[in-house]
């Protein structure tokens, strides 16, 4: 469970620091690089990975590589390690394809990337590589693709980057501060941005050309923000009731970009259905063809709208740049505003070791009874696209268990059948998937903010992950880093298991830390959390605003804030775009607190009608019930909880095409915490039910 924190922050130079915690620690404590000072490397008598690579003559070219590289010393000491080991033959194949001589012949430079492209500060076993990509970076910051496939004798092996695989006979070899994994290729990994990556793929040719033509390519070359330093910003201590914490501010702030793309032959079989003619050989054939597409999409949704309707006069229409001409929306619509690193990392994380039956389920999420979604802002002014996982198999309706789906809502009971666009893992291996600031991933339908997906897959609780609300999260891999099932026992500097982040005011767009610390708590499959993780308010005085995602259409919303409400937690003034929403909410008060003696923790085994009027009782107080599709790692349910439940903050008019803002200040007299675990904004159209009928438990 996560409980009150209380603040103690330290100095990043507080020398003191260092003398207090052990040699092991001190290896990753100087700082928020993985890669300890040579001085504090702590070393062991057993085979490490450096003596691993360095005894054995066929990975000599690779030793060569890593010793030009100075890593030596760092895989001879304490950490945790996978090295994807090419032998002497890969290297040599290698070099022949780029035209270089000799092993000699590798820069210094080229050495750092060749080594750092191969080493990943994390261990990893075959059995533990799932499709998509490590949760864990390279060396370079960069992520490595998995997907399984078989070798010539047939082997089943985990390929890499859809080209070179670990050798079957070789692989998950350990050593005393890792594990090697034997590949048959030097993986390569490209420098190009995500926009000089599409230009190479003719399968997306007339998108590309649409994606120039807008404009919106100039976005997808911004790879860092080199006005953000990390190295400017200390540890953070904390305590969560007994759990004393340490947090870091993220090292450095990079752009990161997701687009979703129809093939050409998807194209042009929906404008053959549409009746549109288009020249493939045309530039402009093909500018025009997609111009009436996007327009014939948009236009029953957006063509009251006066900037769309202007951008959109016949004497205007080939202003492609325009922000509201149709094909630029069109466009916009389908590249999110953050890089979600992996076709596996584009919906809440699965993790294995739940209780039956939910032996494996995305983290916190019973899969037999709700289909794991987020929901993220596109580069389209003021839109959301949501992704889901199709996992309920009484809604499959066609569809395939456990694929990702853009802007699907299949509810049978309720005769709803809007099945999205499927997205697909990977690309052909002749492909670049991914850069430095992005990936791109292909789907079988054309996505747009059209009626279907305003009216229909949006009108519904859009709930919310606290972390998914500000792209940074995803793009820095900061969203469900680590590993859940391992607690950390005291604050651990050498971030074993996963690290808990601070974000100095500036880092995250739209947000205005006025006072106090804003912390990211890395998932615990322990915690009272919906999938995993959190974010809290901590310290004197916090005062935070923020930008509110935005809405499908304009109404009347309900704003919930789910969290774990304890005696240990703070006061806070709830305030929509600077006006104060009723009184402070006391987060100490649990729902037994509430409802006194009409509180029961049996919910799961009430009637129907029992359970309606328990709903409607807590909504008329302002409150409803964890969610029932959450679950904890000890099998209790959310639903059951008195502690994890959902706080109506205010009730309020939207108007969907300008910006809202959510401001949470403290109101306590002490240093407490507020906990900011989801959002839900919740449409009249679902909370406004009738009388003896409920909302979706779930």
């Amino acid at each position: 469970m996560s409980f009150m924190k209380y603040l103690r922050f330290s100095n990043l130079l507080k020398s003191a620091f260092v003398t207090m915690v052990c040699a092991v620690a001190v290896l990753l404590a100087q700082g928020c690089s993985d890669d300890p000072a040579a001085e504090h490397y702590y070393t062991f008598t057993g085979e490490t990975m450096s003596d691993y690579i360095n005894s054995r003559p066929q990975y000599s070219h690779f030793a060569y590589i890593v010793k030009q590289a100075g890593l030596n010393d760092l895989l001879s000491s304490y950490g945790h390690y996978t090295c994807f080991l090419p032998d002497n033959e890969a290297v040599k194949t290698y070099l022949k394809e780029k035209g270089i001589g000799s092993i000699e012949k590798l820069s210094k430079n080229e050495c750092d990337t060749l080594a750092r492209t191969h080493l990943v500060g994390n261990i990893y076993t075959t059995n533990s590589m799932n499709d998509g990509t490590l949760n864990t970076a390279n060396m370079n910051n960069r992520y490595i693709q998995i997907t399984h496939g078989l070798d010539s004798a047939s082997n089943s092996v985990v390929f890499l980057n859809r080209s070179a695989y670990i050798i079957y006979a070789e692989q998950d070899d350990s050593v005393v501060n890792g594990i090697v994994q034997p590949v048959n290729k030097v993986l390569e990994m490209t420098n190009s941005s995500l926009g000089d990556i599409l230009r190479t793929n003719q399968r997306v040719s007339m998108f590309y050309q649409a994606l120039q033509a807008t404009g919106l390519i100039d976005t997808l070359y911004k790879v860092r923000d080199d006005s953000y330093d990390g190295a400017l910003y200390g540890y953070q201590e904390y305590s969560s009731h007994n759990h004393p914490e340490v947090a870091v501010a993220p090292d450095e702030k990079r752009y990161g970009f997701t687009a979703f793309i129809e093939p050409n032959d998807v194209y042009l079989r929906t404008l053959t259905e549409n009746g549109i003619d288009v020249d493939t050989t045309s530039a402009k054939s093909v500018l025009s063809a997609l111009y009436k597409l996007a327009l014939k999409l948009y236009e029953p949704t957006y063509g009251n709208d006066e900037d769309f309707k202007q951008a959109n006069k016949d004497n205007n229409k080939e202003n492609y740049s325009h922000r509201w001409n149709a094909l630029n929306m069109f466009v916009a619509y389908h590249i999110l505003n953050r890089d979600c690193i992996g076709w596996n990392l584009l919906t809440p994380r699965e993790l294995s070791g739940f209780p039956s039956p939910y032996n494996t389920t995305a983290i916190m999420i019973k899969k037999n009874l709700m289909n794991p979604c987020d929901w993220y802002e596109t580069l389209l002014p003021r839109t959301m696209m949501k992704i889901e996982q199709a996992t309920v198999y009484g809604d499959l309706d066609g569809d395939t268990q456990y694929d990702r789906y853009i802007n699907r809502r299949v509810k049978l009971d309720d005769n709803i059948r809007v099945h999205g666009a499927y997205i697909s893992p990977t690309i052909e291996s002749n492909y670049v998937q991914d850069g430095p600031n992005g990936r791109y991933f292909y789907i079988n339908k054309v996505i747009a903010f059209d009626y279907d997906t305003q009216n229909i897959v949006f009108n519904d609780n859009i709930r919310m992950d606290m972390s998914t609300i500000f792209p940074e999260l995803m793009t820095m891999n900061i969203r469900l880093n680590g590993d859940p099932t391992k607690d950390d026992g005291s604050r651990d500097y050498t971030f074993a298991n996963g690290k808990n982040y601070y974000f100095p005011q500036g880092f995250l767009d739209n947000v205005n830390i006025q006072g106090g610390f804003f912390v990211y708590r890395r998932p615990h499959w322990n915690f009272d959390c919906y999938e995993g993780d959190e974010m809290n308010l901590i310290g004197d005085g916090y005062d935070i605003t923020f930008r509110l995602p935005p809405v499908p259409f304009e109404g009347d919303y309900q704003i919930r804030l789910g969290a774990a409400f304890i005696e240990t937690r703070g006061i806070a003034q709830i305030y929509f775009d600077g006006k104060p929403q009723g009184i402070p909410i006391d987060m100490t008060k649990n729902l037994q607190d509430i409802l006194g003696t009409k509180w029961t923790s049996n919910w799961v085994g009430m009637s129907d009608d029992d359970k309606a009027a328990d709903q409607k009782i807590l909504k008329n107080l302002g409150y409803y019930r964890g969610p029932y599709g959450a679950i904890h790692q000890n099998n209790s349910e959310f639903v059951n909880s008195k502690y994890t439940f959902r706080k109506v903050l205010c009730t309020v008019h939207i108007n969907p095409k300008t910006d809202h803002y959510l401001r949470i200040r403290s109101t306590s007299s002490q240093g407490t915490e507020f906990m900011l675990d989801y959002l839900e904004l919740v449409p009249k159209s679902v909370y406004d039910v009738m009388a003896g009928k409920m909302e979706s438990p779930l």
